[in-house]
Parts: C-alpha cells; structure tokens; sequence
C-alpha cells in the first residue's frame, strides 16, 4: 500500500471554500483563507451560532499507547466520514500537531492510510501559524519579564523564584537548562532559565480553553511568571504584557477549517500534548462544530487514563461540554505488546500473550464506563496479520464487560470501512442515558484530587511527595487555588509512571516531582516521575527521512 503522504498528495482535494459553503453554510465572507485548502472561520461568525441547538459530542480514546501504534487519530477520521457515510452530518475536530513529534519519533497528527486529513503536509509542518502565535506571546512575555528586572526590577521580583521559561515547538534537550544574561552588567544577572515545548505552555493551554477574545486576554492578565521578595505573585498584567501577548494571537484564535480525504470538513485547533498538557483541541473549535453539525468526533491525547480524564476533568468541566458516548481504540497488536511480546514478533499468532494483555484495554473500559460514566464501545482496527481466534478473544472478553466490539478498517477502507462502528455510536447515543462523571469535585482539596486521579484511574496504592512539594501545594490550597482542576503529567506508556511496566499495574507508587500553577489556565500542573516538558530527538530522528524532491515532499509518514 502507499505511504500516507502518497496517498494525500494523490487526493481529489476541493476548495475549502466550496466545503464550508455547500456543507457547513458558511459564506466565503466569513472566511480567512490561507490558499485554496484551509481557511480559518471567523469569530464573528460563529458568534451569530450561539443560540443553535448542539449535535451529539463523541469522544475518540485509547489503551496505553505502544511503539506498534493504535491509530487514534485515523478513527477519529474514519468514524466522522463513516457518519457522513450513513447520512449523519458530522465534523471532526482535532489537534494540531507539534513540530516536535513530527521531526521525531511519534510522527504527525493527521491520520493515515485512507482515514486522513488534507492538505497533510501543510497540517503537520507550519500550517496557519497558529503555534507560531502562541511561541511568541510566550516568548515576549519572558522577554517583558527579564527586561523589567533588567531596567530596575520596580515589582521586587525575586529572581530566585521565576516560574516562566521559555519555549520552542521543537524536541530540543539541549535548552532544557539554559544560562541567561551572560556579560549583562545591569540587573540579577546571569540567571538559569530553561525552555519548554511549546505544546507545553500554559498559553496552548490558555488558547484550547478559551471561549472568546475577552476570555483570552482575561486568562493571559492572570498567567503568573514568578513571585517578588516577599512571596507576593506576579502576573502579565503586572508586567502590562497582557495586551500585547492578546494582539499576537487574535487571529490564531479562530478556528481552521480543512477537510478529510472524503472531502469532509473538519477543525483542526490547538495542541497540548496529554501527558504534559491536557491534551485537547480548542473549545472553540469544538463548541463551533456542535452548532454546525448533528454528529461531533473529536479526540484527546494518549490513552483514556491521560487525555479521556483530562478531557472530562478539564475541559468538559471548565466549558460545559458532555459528550453522549466514547470510542475506545486498541488494536490487537497493542494488545500483544502490553502481555509482553516485543515489537519483532506482534505479528505473529499469541493468545496467551494477547490474553494477558487485555488486561490493559479492560482497565481502560472500566475507567470509561464506570470513573467517567461514558457509555463506550472498543474500536479494532484491523490488521492483516490479526488472526480470527484473536479477534473472537477480544470479542469474547469485551462481552464479559457488557460493552460493544467493532472490527474497523478505514485505514485501508476509508469511511465505509467504519460503517459499523458509526452505526454503533448513534445507537449509543440514541439509546443510553448515562450522564458523564467527574473523577473529583471542585470543593475537594488539591492534594485530595491528586489522590482520586491516582487511585481510582491509575490503580495507584498512594501519592508520594516531598515536603517541599507538599509545602507549594498547601500554599496553593490557602492562596485560593484549591477549587482549579489539577493536570497530572506523566507517562503515556502506562498507568504507572514508569513506562516500561505494560499491561495494568495496580499498588503501585505515584511519585510528585513538581507543582506548577497555570494561573490563567486555571489548573494546577503535576508532574510525576520522569516525565519531561522538553522531549529530546532519538538516536535517528523522523526529520532525518524529510526531504524535498522533484517538487515534492517525501519521507513525511
């Protein structure tokens, strides 16, 4: 078969113009175009949506990630024009993807094989500019910040307890610890300072859960950088970087606008990562295509335990959103490789290790079904190397749970290929009166939301930190931080934070390394065991196979 960037540049791609006019109604006057094939929609547009009743909400998750893949993305194509399919009015949002991954090991975010969105390259490369934006509002506020302390430091900030780094949307370890204002004779100069990835800022953050200009700029007055001497928080309104930083992103914020290889349309917007962010598209985005389409597809990052329970955690419980039903993804060679069977041999027949290994994906339905209290049916993509008494296993131990299985193959079949899986969601949807969950409440305090997330998601025996850790976290709980949601960043490879344990461990030790407030988020940031928020490049990094030929790119996927 083809590679996915074959198959894209092989695409019968209309105008994004024609797809927002003849399905979405949308005239080409509320449109910002960027070429023929993605556009953004103007937010005075979707303001005229308002009092439209909302389509139905699917939320598209997964077991713990492996190196053998489970296509997330792809279903989420594949089941928004399956809907279409069948008649079902239906746009997909999702993320846009970070310049990290794509030159790195994890690869793109626009699906594969026939279940893809177009124009590929664009979406996984600069795109709209829309991280560009959010780089350099963060970037200049770093910039403010050094420069105020820099011209007589007036706010008493003490340089000791800056919080604010910097970022770049590249892997880059090397700019993990920085050393600035080398030769600077003025100010508290040098400094260790540090970068970020940029799908990591508190700004993607800010960005995704806005609903409106006024709401941005609100968030970003309250983003704090770093505290003066005598413990007193700064913010960039202190630093009157707020308008600004506003002006730089006022057209990102609007949402793009592309279609998938069945020319259906749909929004791509934002980008935090899952495991260091909460991993998923703009809700703008997302509140826009509940107002234009009957059927709604998005996803969130990772697997269930990450992106789904940050999805109702976070953004669900800040915007008001509930979806109807949830797709869960596995595959059967994921499957495998959580009941110990190494990349070279997943293709080969193993129910014993395939029977061990469902203990993962049970893990995640159970988390689904009962934590999150969405009704959810698992999603197989097919593979030619799964064998039939495989595929009758999962089937068989999905049924103990009461829970749906449907073998899907859009990755080769494109939209027809997930007819029974988009049959299924409608009669989800249609049919069950489950009403979402949250895994804590707001009134609970920081330390106990931790706890809850620890417990009841990851099957952790207990939440372990150092008294310092513990010390910040009282100082937010009495600082008026203890009604914010909390961000746990950790692992994606598994329900611990060491991602070579597979399969579902239970008992084991979440460990808090550091606490981060995202003041204008809103959310407390949590990061356990090693997790990194500057990934770094593999020994034979993806952009090592990226090249330019003949008038085409090659080597992208």
């Amino acid at each position: 078969m083809k590679s996915d960037i074959e198959i894209a540049q092989q695409a019968k791609i209309k105008k994004i113009s024609e797809i927002a006019k003849n399905q979405l109604e949308i005239s080409e006057d509320y449109l910002e175009s960027y070429g023929h094939y993605k556009t953004k929609v103007s937010l005075s547009y979707l303001e005229k949506l308002k009092n439209k009743k909302d389509g139905k909400l699917i939320l598209v998750t997964a077991i713990s990630p492996t190196p053998a893949g489970e296509g997330k993305t792809t279903t989420t194509v594949g089941l928004g024009d399956a809907l279409n399919h069948i008649g079902k009015k239906t746009i997909i949002c999702l993320r846009e993807p970070s310049l990290g991954p794509v030159f790195g090991i994890k690869g793109g975010a626009a699906g594969g094989g026939f279940a893809q969105i177009v124009p590929m390259e664009d979406i996984n490369l600069h795109f709209t500019g829309d991280f560009s934006a959010i780089s350099l509002a963060h970037n200049l506020l770093s910039a403010m910040l050094d420069n105020h302390i820099y011209q007589g430091n007036y706010l008493n900030i003490d340089v000791k307890n800056i919080s604010w780094k910097r970022v770049v949307d590249m892997n880059d370890r090397a700019l993990r610890k920085i050393l600035i204002g080398i030769g600077e004779t003025k100010g508290e100069y040098p400094r260790e300072d540090g970068f970020d990835i940029v799908v990591a800022s508190e700004i993607m953050a800010i960005f995704c859960l806005s609903t409106s200009i006024e709401d941005l700029k609100k968030r970003l007055s309250q983003i704090v950088v770093g505290y003066t001497k005598d413990k007193k928080p700064i913010t960039a309104k202190d630093l009157k970087a707020d308008g600004a930083m506003t002006v730089l992103l006022k057209n990102a914020l609007a949402p793009n606008l592309v279609q998938t290889l069945e020319n259906n349309p749909a929004f791509v917007h934002g980008g935090p990562f899952a495991n260091i962010a909460h991993g998923c598209s703009s809700v703008i985005a997302t509140k826009a295509a509940l107002k234009l389409a009957d059927y709604v597809v998005t996803e969130a990052g990772f697997g269930a335990d990450l992106g789904a329970e940050k999805f109702v955690d976070i953004k669900c419980r800040k915007s008001g959103l509930r979806p109807s039903a949830a797709v869960l993804v596995a595959t059967v060679r994921a499957i495998k490789y959580h009941g110990g069977v190494d990349l070279p041999d997943l293709t080969k027949e193993d129910i014993k290790a395939l029977d061990k290994g469902l203990i993962n994906l049970e893990r995640h339905v159970e988390n689904v079904t009962k934590v999150y209290n969405l009704p959810c049916v698992v999603s197989i993509n097919k593979f030619t190397s799964d064998t039939k008494a495989e595929i009758e296993l999962i089937f068989e131990r999905m049924k103990k749970l009461g829970v749906k299985t449907v073998l899907s193959s859009h990755w080769s079949d494109g939209g027809k290929g997930a007819s029974d899986l988009a049959n299924t969601i409608v009669e989800l949807c249609e049919n069950t009166e489950k009403k979402m969950q949250f895994v804590y409440e707001d009134k609970d305090a920081l330390w106990d939301k931790i706890n809850k997330i620890a417990k009841k998601v990851y099957r952790a025996k207990e939440i372990v930190a150092d008294d310092q850790i513990k010390e910040k976290i009282n100082s937010l709980q009495k600082n008026g931080y203890g009604h914010f949601p909390v961000c746990i960043a950790k692992t994606q490879s598994s329900f611990s934070i060491d991602p070579k344990l597979r399969g579902a461990p239970n008992d084991h030790i979440v460990s808090v390394r550091e606490i981060r407030l995202a003041a204008g988020a809103e959310f407390i940031v949590v990061i356990c065991g090693s997790i990194m928020t500057m990934p770094g490049l593999p020994k034979n990094p993806a952009a090592e196979k990226i090249d330019y030929i003949e008038g085409k790119t090659v080597g992208l996927f």
